[in-house]
């Protein structure tokens, strides 16, 4: 299992520590990933993610999973995410059908 959100790709970032002295060693940044679940509303199911907590508070700021699936850029999700966001897509597609006049 890799290191990378699922939602947003941050990944592991490599660099270095800094003393005092200004001598470098060679350092892993390692983003702060948690498993959740969320609830997806338009399919009306639970998915079990594991995100970064920076993403996990960008979820919350955007209205849900759905809303932020269906902003997001399909380079950063995952394949897992891909075919939901796909599927959300649909379902509200579905569900705002234009009214003939």
């Amino acid at each position: 299992m890799s290191r990378r959100c699922e939602l947003t790709g941050k990944a592991v970032q490599v660099g270095h520590l800094v003393s005092h002295s200004n001598r470098k060693t060679k350092c892993r940044f390692l983003p702060n990933l948690v498993n959740v679940t969320l609830t997806s509303d338009a399919l009306a199911r639970r998915v079990r993610l594991r995100v970064t907590a920076h993403a996990l508070r960008s979820v919350e700021h955007r209205g849900g999973l759905d809303a932020f699936l269906v902003k997001a850029r399909e380079i950063e999700l995952s394949q897992g995410c891909r075919l939901l966001k796909r599927d959300i897509e649909k379902r509200l597609a579905e569900t705002a059908e234009p009214v003939a006049a």
